[in-house]
């Protein structure tokens, strides 16, 4: 079974490589000389945050002054050994990485190869000369940061390539000959280590990126249910009313003796339209229903707020301790801006008792001539409330229903620790009369 599975793997293993290769090939040959600057940092980084605007304008080109420093601190320091043309070998390629990356690799591949092969033999390479290990290492450290792991990789294994052509066959001193082993063991933990940090931080990067997209993700698919709740409880209320319309005018010709056949024909039109909405009304909502089960009652009934007083007893059985208030006249409402109401309610006081342990609520009802107010306030926690997931989801579908109904909601934190839900649907007179 292992022989017949070895060929595959094989070729599978060959066909790995060859792409690695071919796309290494690409970065340092095809592509070396590409033109990619390196761009500033971004207007949200947190160092450029921080800063006055005017000064914040400027520091996102630190970077950029950080490897010309450098540069200038390498040349300058080279002057004062070889002279003015040499600290230019040195210090080109060091620049060259802010536009070209690759390229400026070679060109401190170059100038330490030709510094190699024009030297006299036995004669030794300062480490900061043209030519040295130390410029080029810091130019392959300026490349790794901006290229692919790979190119780091491919970069060691060139240098080193070179190192042992100019160690052992141009039989050069320090740093090509007896420092070999040494050079490259600290190239490649140099390399290895800027590699490491870089993934470690794009990780990181990655990491907010999907936790802020799952977050959009989570919260578009709450507020997605709570339409969807929304839609099934508007779909019982209208149901239930466009049955009792259909009920109504079978029976209304019964009622009255010796009815003229126009008047029934006419209550014969409203029941057979009623009983059409009626089912064009379950074929376009009732699919909400569908991932409930058969059993489910179509048109359940919808609590109100009349039944406000069995919600508040349910929440104080569990420990919250709820003031339920009512200003104005009690009247009845329109059944759908009752329901929101009740839910509306509900999800505060549940919020209450999943985030604010140990907190006393109040529960404002308030009839106003142009609406309904409501107002949920809760106290400060007593204790430290349990990590939760979904936190804030609830008040987008509080904000969803109030919005349905062409009305306004706040929601956020109090002066004294606690917190406060406030909303207003407006209901017009008409609609009031009409219930």
């Amino acid at each position: 079974m292992t022989d017949t599975f070895q060929p595959s793997t094989r070729s599978e293993e060959l066909r790995v490589a060859k792409t690695l290769l071919h796309r290494l090939r690409e970065d340092l040959f095809t592509d070396a000389f590409a033109f990619r600057p390196l761009p500033p940092l971004s207007a949200d980084h947190r160092l450029v945050r921080t800063l006055p605007r005017r000064a914040a304008r400027y520091t996102r080109w630190l970077p950029h002054a950080v490897v010309v420093g450098f540069a200038l601190m390498v040349m300058l320091a080279t002057t004062e050994h070889a002279g003015l043309v040499p600290a230019l070998f040195v210090g080109v390629p060091i620049m060259t990485t802010l536009v070209r990356p690759v390229g400026a690799w070679w060109l401190s591949f170059g100038v330490m190869f030709l510094t190699g092969m024009v030297l006299p033999f036995g004669s030794s390479v300062s480490p900061w000369s043209p030519g040295g290990f130390l410029p080029h290492l810091a130019v392959m450290v300026l490349v790794a940061l901006r290229t692919r792991p790979r190119v780091a990789a491919g970069m060691w294994l060139l240098t080193g390539a070179l190192a042992v052509f100019l160690g052992v066959f141009r039989s050069y001193g320090a740093p090509y000959g007896g420092e070999l082993f040494q050079m490259m063991a600290f190239s490649g933990f140099v390399l290895f280590a800027v590699v490491a940090i870089r993934g470690l931080r794009e990780g990181k990067q990655q990491v907010e990126a999907q936790a802020a997209v799952t977050e959009a993700e989570r919260s578009r698919r709450t507020l997605l249910e709570e339409r969807t709740t929304i839609a099934r409880e508007l779909h019982d209320v209208v149901a239930h009313h466009m049955s009792v319309v259909a009920i109504q005018a079978e029976a209304a010709p019964y009622r009255v003796q010796d009815t003229p056949p126009e008047l029934a024909a006419a209550f014969q039109t409203i029941r057979e339209n009623a009983v059409a909405a009626l089912t064009e009304l379950r074929r376009v909502l009732g699919v909400v229903r569908s991932e409930e089960g058969p059993d489910t009652a179509p048109e359940a009934p919808q609590p109100t707020l009349a039944d406000l007083g069995l919600l508040l007893a349910n929440v104080r059985s569990a420990g919250l301790e709820v003031e339920h208030v009512i200003t104005g006249a009690v009247r009845p409402l329109p059944q759908g801006v009752e329901l929101s109401a009740y839910r509306i309610v509900q999800e505060a006081l549940s919020n209450v008792l999943r985030h604010a342990p140990g907190a006393a609520a109040r529960v404002e009802v308030s009839y106003v001539l142009g609406g309904l107010g409501l107002r949920i306030v809760n106290g400060p926690a007593d204790r430290l409330a349990k990590p939760s997931p979904g936190a804030g989801h609830g008040v987008l579908g509080m904000r969803e229903r109030v919005g349905m109904l062409g009305g306004g909601m706040t929601a956020g934190a109090t002066g004294d620790g606690g917190y406060e839900v406030a909303a207003f649907i407006p209901v017009a007179v008409h609609g009031e009369d009409a219930a």
